[in-house]
């Protein structure tokens, strides 16, 4: 990983580390801390809420609000992998793991 502060894997790694601190905040304090305590039924419906207004924006010619909604939704899925335990390392794992393989083999490897 690079050591830039700015670099997209220290970006993910700082935000990784806010969401898990979050966890121990109050939930008047910190709308990632609120969304915790909601639970899972509310972080999944924010995250169908971005997901629509991420193919809104992906219909209209402007790329800076397809940009802006697609970091909402990646955003709002790292609380989500957060919440559950999890984190985009373990993401970003598995595609390096599927990387070099044929989508549609892997997809064959699958069991239902």
């Amino acid at each position: 990983m690079s050591t830039n502060p700015q670099h997209p894997e220290a970006i993910l790694s700082r935000l990784s580390e806010v969401l898990e601190a979050r966890r121990h905040a109050a939930p008047e304090t910190s709308y990632v801390a609120s969304l915790y305590a909601k639970g899972l039924d509310s972080i999944l419906k924010k995250i169908g809420e971005e997901a629509s207004e991420t193919i809104i924006a992906a219909k209209n010619p402007d790329p800076d609000a397809l940009i802006y909604e697609m970091a909402d939704l990646w955003f709002h899925t790292l609380v989500l992998l957060a919440h559950q335990g999890l984190d985009h390392q373990q993401v970003l794992a598995e595609l390096a793991r599927r990387f070099g393989l044929s989508g549609l083999d892997e997809k064959a490897s699958r069991t239902p």
